[in-house]
């Protein structure tokens, strides 16, 4: 007989992830993703990523607001007699009462080598934190968040020229390898999951806008480390005459100067400790990114401007 799987996930990370799974042929039996999101102004509807690919793919999928106290949910869920419940960044609490209506439990892909960065924003948490791996850890789900016992981690390298899109990207990829293999150990009873070790977890809060915000007496690889971790999105970014301006990409410089002084008319910037950053690419507020040398050309900021940390 066909196992049959239900899919949670919400944003672009889970796309890879529910492919691979329809792709190998498994049975999917519902996908559940967050609701649809108005735009600003309450123009457009956007749905998940994750709502459109089960639409391309033709799978059943539901989008119910919350699962906290929603009887109708868990009737559906416990009607299905599902084999396993595979989550995925749905960005939802799964109740308690729900973990065990699938015969196999829940199992979460989580962005971290846990019990490392348990929490929302993983893959950010560790690029800020200059950590020098991360990965995906396969885990079952418990109460308490991301503190399920884990079956496997696969880790990969970071240094200072990833950003979170392209971790990210490169974690989704790699989980979307791996997760046959891991379904089937668990339906073959060949899965074993070891508890965490709680007292060594550390967890990665959900990103506030106010942390984008450029400290020029920061060390140097520390602003690289937050350039990076908050790409795309809120960014990192100073104010100068008023305006905001986010720099999507730098690398280490060389000059020396006072923090927050512009060393170079392409856009070089004295930090903390004698150390500086280059900026290659920015995004001036309200404008499209430029690579610095297009920018530059229209810019009022120049060398010997003193860039303010309020």
């Amino acid at each position: 007989m066909l196992k049959k799987i239900i899919f949670m996930g919400t944003p672009f990370f889970a796309v890879p992830i529910l492919k691979s799974l329809y792709q190998n042929g498994y049975t999917i039996s519902v996908v559940y993703t967050q609701p649809p999101q108005k735009s600003q102004r309450g123009h457009k509807i956007n749905k998940s990523p994750v709502q459109c690919i089960s639409e391309t793919l033709n799978i059943d999928f539901r989008s119910p607001k919350t699962l906290k106290n929603n009887k109708e949910e868990y009737d559906f869920i416990k009607k299905l007699k599902a084999d396993l419940a595979i989550v995925v960044a749905y960005g939802q609490i799964i109740p308690k009462e729900f973990l065990n209506l699938t015969k196999n439990g829940f199992i979460n892909i989580h962005g971290s080598i846990l019990p490392k960065w348990r929490g929302a924003a993983p893959i950010q948490r560790s690029i800020m934190n200059l950590d020098s791996e991360t990965g995906i850890s396969i885990m079952k789900i418990a109460e308490e968040l991301d503190s399920g016992p884990v079956s496997n981690v696969y880790k990969i390298k970071l240094n200072n020229s990833y950003n979170s899109q392209q971790i990210s990207e490169k974690l989704s990829l790699l989980a979307a390898e791996k997760i046959a293999d891991n379904i089937d150990e668990i339906f073959e009873n060949k899965a074993k999951f070891i508890n965490q070790d709680h007292s060594k977890a550390t967890y990665a809060k959900k990103i506030n806008k106010t942390e984008g915000k450029i400290n020029w007496h920061d060390k140097a690889l520390n602003i690289i480390g937050k350039i990076n971790g908050l790409f795309p999105v809120p960014g990192a970014f100073f104010n100068f005459n008023g305006e905001r301006y986010k720099i999507l990409k730098a690398e280490i410089g060389n000059g020396l100067g006072k923090s927050g002084e512009v060393l170079s008319d392409k856009l070089e910037i004295a930090c903390n400790n004698n150390q500086s950053i280059k900026v290659l690419e920015i995004q001036r507020q309200g404008k499209k990114p430029q690579k610095i040398g297009e920018f530059m050309l229209g810019s009022q900021i120049r060398k010997g401007s003193i860039l303010p940390n309020v």
